[in-house]
């Protein structure tokens, strides 16, 4: 089954290529010449999920799936969320994401935060939704090398060590988008 990721983050392509099993073709953006600067609206992961799957899906007829993931922070009333990626302002990145995350915490006890993925899936004519939490903590400086965008600042609940301090293995067992993508993977399972 040829199925298309719509993602140009090569990271993230990489990561949920090895969660699939081997009988689905996982295509990307580049792979279907799709160049297209596909916004996210909506204000809620799942609607950003939704946009991008259902325009791979009208545009070029693709069965189809998109995410949208998020760092919700308690202390901040859920911020960033739906704009985690651009959090900073321009120029949009990592560095400065986590740089602004820090300085927002500088002073809270409250570090307790959630990563949450959202994947839409247009298959056949039909929409199906899954979700993945990783709870854990916000730290106070960077640690460890491994991953990307906040990796460096989030300890999942039950570890001593950052995502980014994890391999890619690791952290798919227990990451919000391996948890959701696990769920996409059983129910693509299912149906084959």
């Amino acid at each position: 089954m040829k199925l298309v990721f719509a993602t140009n983050n090569l990271n993230k392509l990489a990561e949920v290529q090895k969660m699939l099993p081997n009988s689905i073709e996982l295509l990307s953006l580049k792979d279907i010449d799709c160049f297209d600067d596909i916004e996210e609206t909506a204000t809620t992961l799942e609607g950003n999920a939704k946009i991008k799957a259902n325009y791979i899906t009208e545009k070029f007829g693709y069965n189809c799936f998109a995410d949208d993931t998020g760092l919700e922070v308690e202390a901040l009333n859920g911020e960033p969320g739906v704009y985690s990626a651009r959090y900073a302002g321009e120029p949009a990145n990592a560095k400065n994401n986590m740089q602004k995350l820090l300085t927002e915490l500088n002073h809270k006890t409250n570090r307790s935060a959630q990563f949450r993925t959202s994947i839409c899936l247009n298959l056949d004519g039909k929409q199906f939704l899954f979700d993945g939490v990783c709870k854990g903590t916000i730290l106070t400086s960077k640690q460890g090398e491994q991953g990307f965008g906040y990796d460096p600042i989030f300890q999942p609940e039950g570890y001593n060590k950052s995502f980014a301090e994890m391999t890619s293995e690791e952290k798919n067992k227990i990451s919000h988008r391996g948890l959701a993508i696990q769920q996409l993977v059983v129910f693509l399972k299912s149906i084959s």
